[in-house]
């Protein structure tokens, strides 16, 4: 886990969850702009992943371990006497919709980007490979095949990446099964998650998740406080595209209206 300083005085604090088979450096625009605007900014690799990745880079990871991960983000980070906001991605974001629900965080604000609660993009294999349950339950390896043209139609992130050797998209049979369940169960909560206001993000061509199924999560919280966004002609990884600058700033924008509405004075 690292922490980043905020450029002069810091305003709240935001930590940042990836979603799966990636890692920390695919943040690195990000942070700086948190950085840059007066954010800290907490990250750390998810077990499994990045610089905690296994030697044949194949998840099998708990999800337990992906929710104590998430936990002890939230914990650090709440020592700095800061208001404190969440910004998670893809299988993140489900882990840290958890997070939030079961446990206590003084968390200011949560923001989600194309949340993992229903694929559309499945393991090649998974449909008609496995006809019966318990063949799923096993070792079995396969390849989810999500590549990241399919996350993103930024050339230039493309071309930043194309000799990333920490994006890993093999996984076992019964780690798919878990993120199976753990997908509908998140879906299917309803007076679970906590009233803090909450910002989701999706993407008009998602190719990896089903975007109306998150949309139909956040209307069955019925929160006090909330925004949608769907973002026109973008692939999963919002963060990632060419409109990335507008989604910052949108983000932004939302969350000076929660530290204004507590109290803080927030110059633009």
């Amino acid at each position: 886990m690292w922490k980043w300083q905020a450029e002069g005085t810091a305003k709240a604090v935001v930590v940042l969850v990836h979603s799966a088979y990636e890692q920390h450096l695919r943040y690195a625009w990000q942070i700086e702009k948190w950085r840059s605007a007066g954010f800290h900014v907490y990250m750390g690799d998810l077990p499994g992943h990045g610089k905690n990745a296994g030697a044949d880079n194949v998840h099998r990871e708990s999800f337990d371990v992906y929710e104590q991960a998430v936990h002890d983000m939230l914990k650090l980070s709440s020592e700095n006497d800061l208001p404190v906001f969440v910004i998670a991605h893809g299988l993140g974001a489900t882990i840290t919709m958890n997070i939030l629900g079961n446990r206590k965080f003084n968390v200011a604000g949560a923001i989600f980007t194309s949340p993992w609660l229903q694929l559309k993009k499945l393991p090649p294999k998974a449909p008609n490979a496995f006809p019966g349950v318990a063949q799923l339950s096993g070792r079995r390896k396969m390849d989810h095949e999500i590549t990241l043209r399919d996350l993103t139609r930024s050339q230039f992130t493309l071309d930043q990446e194309a000799e990333n050797k920490n994006y890993h998209t093999v996984i076992t049979a019964s780690w798919f099964k878990e993120l199976q369940s753990y997908m509908k169960e998140t879906a299917a909560a309803v007076e679970v998650y906590p009233q803090i206001p909450t910002y989701l993000h999706t993407a008009e061509r998602d190719a990896i998740t089903e975007k109306e199924t998150a949309r139909q999560w956040l209307l069955k919280q019925q929160l006090t406080e909330f925004s949608y966004k769907e973002w026109k002609f973008c692939y999963h990884d919002i963060f990632q595209e060419p409109e990335k600058e507008e989604v910052f700033l949108a983000t932004q924008g939302f969350i000076h209206t929660v530290l204004r509405s507590v109290g803080y004075l927030i110059e633009e």
